[in-house]
């Protein structure tokens, strides 16, 4: 191995670091200035380089700028006193591996060094050639079944009901389809047009499906093609079905009927050769027994039904969408493809991923901007999988009639860590009172079809348990961080994102 160089004009830094090397077993070469570097690099390089950022005779960062021209890969770490935004940035713009305040504890600075070397020594035995991505990957049954079915109906036009959590890869499922249909084929190919309707309002969405005319109503100054028209030939991907007003879906309906619709505020006939396309995370059998849904419509939608698999139904995909979105996001982004350790995909594994791939894909591109190691340790995960909950128990099944407090008084676990077996009847009473009340609360929530449950009730759960803690501690942030056993910096964010009075 390569010797690492320090490069410090304070001697005792020198002489620390070079101590606590050795002691590892680091071979190690000591400079006092820029310009002794810059003069052995025509001779030899380091390992790994870690220099001041404040010197005479040069800043850490011209020997950065200097070093990264001749040797792109060298890891190299900045030291300084003055810890600003503007060092730091410069840091990392000119492609340093760590910044190093001082003054910095040894251990924790040898085992940056020693991450550093490591690094080093990865690049040096070279890695195989980048592959193209796929558009979908999985490994896990369920996708391999989503796999096949999008090869039978390579050849169909026939109407395609995608079901599936957010997050879960609708709109790829859907562009998929296309791609390997005959309305998709490099011979023939028609447009791909996607829609969410539940991202567009009432009062529009009529306009953007089916198009307007002139005049048609205030602000329609010209003569508008809506998506149908724009998808004649091809496919049009409807995103949200579920959450389709009911007076539209009758329109919907009579296009997909005989394929002929009209122009807002127009008279005459128009017919689009398209084929559609639905999606929705919602139930649509659910919906269409409270009224919400046409069940004309959803006969019509529901020809062929491809159901997309949560991504904790498909954990052994994790690792390899893990590697994948990182190498994404590093072209992306214009960067070395970060590498991740066996420790943190068994982490990422055990996690819930309620955002599924793309929550997951999110967190890669987090890593490829944040993790300040070309290799991804445990510890450099964001405090949300850190923190968060691992493999959930299943949920219990329905207690038959009487028994609604026994069973909703059996959870895994209280927030104070004790399992619900273990507490005494009296308190077990009050919990369980609680817990009916909140399911109680979300039926009446979920029946009313309100939006985001999940996210409003959680976030009054959280502010709940929050509040009651700082009561219980007078404040102390700390002190009730401990008691619910979150960190410090988790219950400071969740204080302001739930908008909690400090």
């Amino acid at each position: 191995m390569k010797p690492i160089w320090v490069v410090d004009d304070d001697q005792s830094i020198r002489f620390v670091l070079e101590k606590a090397l050795a002691r590892e077993q680091f071979p190690v070469r000591a400079f006092s200035s820029p310009r002794d570097v810059l003069k052995a690099l025509d001779d030899d390089a380091p390992q790994v380089l870690v220099s001041d950022i404040r010197m005479p005779g040069g800043s850490g960062i011209e020997l950065l700028h200097a070093v990264k021209q001749r040797h792109p890969d060298l890891p190299v770490i900045i030291m300084t006193a003055f810890s600003d935004l503007d060092s730091a940035v410069s840091a990392f713009q000119g492609g340093a591996f760590e910044y190093l305040p001082k003054p910095f504890d040894v251990t924790a600075a040898v085992e940056l060094i020693r991450r550093a070397v490591q690094e080093s020594l990865r690049d040096e035995t070279g890695d195989a050639a980048p592959v193209a991505t796929p558009e979908m990957l999985g490994q896990a049954p369920a996708m391999q079944d989503v796999f096949r079915a999008i090869g039978r109906l390579s050849q169909s036009n026939v109407t395609v009901l995608i079901t599936g959590e957010s997050g879960t890869g609708k709109e790829l499922v859907a562009r998929a389809l296309h791609r390997h249909s005959p309305r998709g084929d490099a011979g023939s190919r028609g447009p791909f047009v996607a829609i969410n309707t539940a991202a567009i309002p009432k009062d529009l969405l009529e306009s953007e499906l089916f198009g307007h005319e002139r005049g048609a109503f205030t602000g329609a100054q010209a003569t508008r093609r809506g998506r149908f028209e724009q998808a004649d030939g091809g496919t049009l991907f409807l995103d949200e079905i579920g959450d389709m007003p009911f007076d539209l879906q009758t329109r919907l309906l009579r296009v997909l009927s005989d394929g002929q619709f009209y122009r807002v505020g127009g008279h005459q006939p128009l017919k689009s050769n398209v084929r559609v396309i639905a999606a929705t995370h919602q139930n649509l059998e659910e919906r269409v027994r409270h009224g919400a849904f046409r069940e004309d419509l959803f006969h019509r939608l529901n020809v062929i039904r491809l159901r997309l698999p949560p991504l904790r139904e498909r954990r052994e995909d994790i690792p390899m969408l893990t590697r994948t979105f990182l190498a994404k996001s590093a072209r992306e982004l214009g960067v070395d493809a970060k590498r991740i350790t066996d420790e943190a995909l068994a982490r990422l594994a055990t996690f819930e991923f309620p955002g599924n791939v793309r929550q997951l894909e999110n967190l890669c591109h987090w890593l490829t901007v944040m993790a300040p190691a070309q290799v991804v340790e445990l510890k450099d995960l964001p405090p949300e999988i850190l923190e968060g909950s691992a493999l959930a128990p299943p949920a219990p099944a329905p207690a038959p009639a009487g028994m609604a407090s026994v069973a909703a008084a059996e959870p895994a676990s209280l927030p104070g860590g004790e399992a619900a077996a273990a507490l005494p009847a009296a308190a077990a009473e009050p919990v369980a009172a609680w817990l009916g009340e909140l399911r109680r609360d979300a039926r009446r929530r979920l029946e009313a079809h309100e939006p985001e449950v999940w996210e409003h009730l959680s976030q009054q759960f959280e502010a709940g348990l929050i509040q009651t803690a700082l009561e219980l501690t007078r404040g102390r942030r700390i002190e009730a961080a401990q008691r619910l056993g979150i960190g410090r910096n988790t219950i400071t964010r969740k204080i302001q994102e739930l908008g909690l009075p400090d």
